[in-house]
């Protein structure tokens, strides 16, 4: 059995919501004997996770399956090894550094004992 890394993408629609399209990335591992059986194996995955969920405001979320974006084999796995890599092209570069570190920042508040 070999392991591939699928990239997955979803579209996020909020009842009553008209702005901006939203768009969910979604890295999976999936086991398949070969690339074919792991791309069909990603997209069973992507449909399975369709679905309407409410907010806190109860309004409908929905979750739409687009497709498998990216599929990868991966070899052997060590320590310290790069597994994806995706480049942001942004007009304000302060702010999007800023929600990284707050990103960062929360995960240090939940999981790590150092903060």
């Amino acid at each position: 059995m070999n392991r591939y890394l699928a990239k997955l993408m979803f579209s996020v629609h909020v009842e009553g919501d008209t702005g901006i399209g939203e768009f969910d990335e979604q890295i999976r591992i999936v086991e398949s004997l070969n690339m074919e059986g792991a791309f069909y194996k990603a997209r069973a995955v992507g449909k399975k996770e369709e679905g309407n969920i409410p907010d806190n405001e109860n309004k409908k979320i929905e979750w739409r399956f687009i497709d498998v974006l990216e599929l990868y084999a991966i070899e052997e796995v060590k320590d310290g090894d790069q597994l994806y890599s995706s480049t942001h092209k942004t007009d304000d570069s302060g702010s999007y550094i800023n929600y990284i570190r707050q990103k960062s920042m929360e995960i240090q508040a939940k999981n790590l004992t150092f903060v």
